[in-house]
């Protein structure tokens, strides 16, 4: 056989092995970007689900300022942040605003009778479990990702095509020490 004939295949195999890998790495970004998305839409709902609450909420406790102030802060907050860590964070002082307005409608019983705060309460817990579902996925596809560029032999591959890990998506301790209570 050629020396040249040998080399040839040798590369050969070697190109097709790091384009199998480097596909691989892209599937594995893709589906951690797709899994983040996920995680946007579910916190957009919940933002969205914000301003309507604090309304109800404000028409049976209007001396509750501050703590309506804080939850539109945290909001705004929320809907400006862009990195995961940003996002995190902001969305664990969402959850801390969110306590404080639900503990002020469990002041008011009235205001747990009104059909339209029920309705809120039952979205907003669905979307809860949405988030926290969509964290799980996302979390999985992060881990399975950063276990990829950081093993043999595809962490060659990653260095050097500049993957690099990606951030989970955690809750903050004392904010996961209780859940938002949605129902009553």
């Amino acid at each position: 056989m050629n020396p040249l004939y040998i080399i040839g295949i040798v590369l050969g195999l070697v190109a097709f092995w790091v384009i199998l890998m480097y596909n691989g790495l892209i599937g594995r970004k893709n589906q951690t970007d797709e899994a983040w998305a996920d995680i946007d839409v579910q916190l957009k709902r919940r933002y969205d689900l914000i301003p309507n609450l604090v309304e109800t909420v404000k028409g049976y406790a209007t001396h509750e300022r501050e703590a309506f102030e804080s939850v539109t802060n945290a909001r705004a907050q929320a809907l400006g942040a862009q990195s995961v860590h940003d996002k995190e964070v902001a969305d664990n002082m969402v959850t801390s605003a969110l306590k404080s307005i639900f503990a002020i409608a469990e002041a008011y019983p009235e205001l747990r009778a009104v059909e339209s705060f029920a309705k809120l309460q039952d979205e907003l817990s669905d979307t809860e479990n949405k988030i926290q579902a969509a964290r799980r996925f996302y979390n999985g596809n992060v881990r399975d990702f950063n276990i990829q560029i950081e093993t043999f032999p595809s962490n060659l591959i990653a260095g050097s095509l500049g993957f690099t890990k990606r951030e989970f998506f955690e809750l903050n301790d004392e904010v996961a020490k209780e859940p938002v209570a949605v129902k009553f």
